[in-house]
C-alpha cells in the first residue's frame, strides 16, 4: 500500500477542489466494500439531508451502510451520487431499503420520493 502522507503532496497541487477515496483490504479492520447510489428525486420542494442504505439478500441477511457525514442537496428530477460504503458484502441482492433524514430534532419530517434508483458495487464492477 501506499502512506497516506505521500498523496497529500500530490492532491494539493490540484487547482480545484479534490475528493480521493481509497480502496481498503479484504482483512479487519481496514475491510470496506463500496457502493455508489445514484438517485433521482420527485418531490417539488428541495430536500437536503442524509441517506443511509439497507441491503438484503435472498437468504434474509441484511447488511446497513455508514451514515455519510456531508449532506446531500436533492432536487426534482436532478440525479444525485453518493458514495456509501458497507462493513460487509453481499452478493446476490434481493432488496434495498432507503432511510432519509435531516438529523433534526425538531419541525416538519419530510419524506423523500425516489424516482429512479441504481445501486453499484465499487470493489465488484461487473455486478
Amino acid at each position: 500500500g501506499y502512506h497516506a502522507d505521500r498523496w497529500k503532496k500530490l492532491l494539493l497541487t490540484k487547482s480545484s477542489p479534490v475528493k480521493a477515496y481509497f480502496d481498503t483490504s479484504e482483512e479487519d479492520p481496514f475491510c470496506m466494500y463500496n457502493y455508489l447510489l445514484d438517485i433521482t428525486t420527485w418531490n417539488k420542494s428541495i430536500r437536503r439531508g442524509f441517506i443511509k442504505v439497507k441491503i438484503t439478500d435472498y437468504n434474509g441477511n441484511t447488511i446497513e451502510s455508514e451514515m455519510n457525514n456531508e449532506a446531500s442537496t436533492f432536487q426534482q428530477y436532478k440525479r444525485v451520487k453518493i458514495l456509501t460504503g458497507f462493513y460487509q458484502d453481499i452478493e446476490k441482492i434481493s432488496k434495498i431499503s432507503l432511510t432519509f433524514s435531516t438529523k433534526t430534532l425538531i419541525g416538519p419530517k419530510h419524506k423523500l420520493r425516489i424516482l429512479q434508483m441504481k445501486l453499484k458495487s465499487l470493489n465488484n464492477p461487473e455486478r
